[in-house]
């Protein structure tokens, strides 16, 4: 018997605990076999895949939880666009923004380019420091509130999160 590939859709049962030695990962899909060795070999590889997913998310996440939001703005940034004031705060502070709240300016770009208002800078929309303290703000919440076994969810079923995820190496 051919055993399917696995789809984005299959369910995917993570189970860990706080030892990284004791994680556990069942990559089978809900009443789904493996009969073959090629079978066998393909649900270790993917295993293996979501256990190392798993890691990193829990190392970023731990990362991103430590680093502190700055108390003191460096000035006004005017910019067009969400992911443009993303990118003007990350090399004013020197600091990533967590994948989360990347991902969350993508989405409010594009709710704003289905409007009218696709032409209007964001500055001219919303205040500029209104605009910077709302994305610290979000920012705040999911470095104190993401779940790293959500993260690892998305990263799997995203093979491009790494689009959204800032460097996280500190420049020296």
């Amino acid at each position: 018997m051919t055993q399917r590939p696995l789809s984005v859709n299959d369910q995917v049962d993570l189970v860990s605990s706080d030892d990284d030695g004791d994680m556990e990962v069942d990559a089978v899909p809900s009443g789904q076999k493996i009969k073959s060795e090629a079978g066998t070999h393909q649900s270790a590889v993917t295993k293996a895949t979501q256990g190392s997913v798993l890691k990193k998310a829990k190392m970023y996440q731990e990362y991103m939880k430590n680093l502190p939001i700055p108390k003191e703005r460096g000035s006004v940034i005017l910019c067009n666009t969400w992911m443009g004031l993303a990118k003007s705060m990350k090399e004013l502070y020197g600091q990533p923004l967590h994948y989360l709240t990347n991902v969350l300016l993508k989405q409010w770009d594009q709710a704003r380019f289905e409007t009218c208002d696709d032409n209007q800078s964001l500055d001219t929309v919303i205040h500029p420091l209104k605009a910077e303290s709302t994305v610290w703000l979000v920012e705040d919440v999911h470095r104190r509130t993401a779940s790293y076994h959500h993260l690892s969810k998305l990263w799997l079923r995203d093979p491009m999160y790494h689009a959204f995820v800032d460097p996280i190496f500190p420049k020296i």
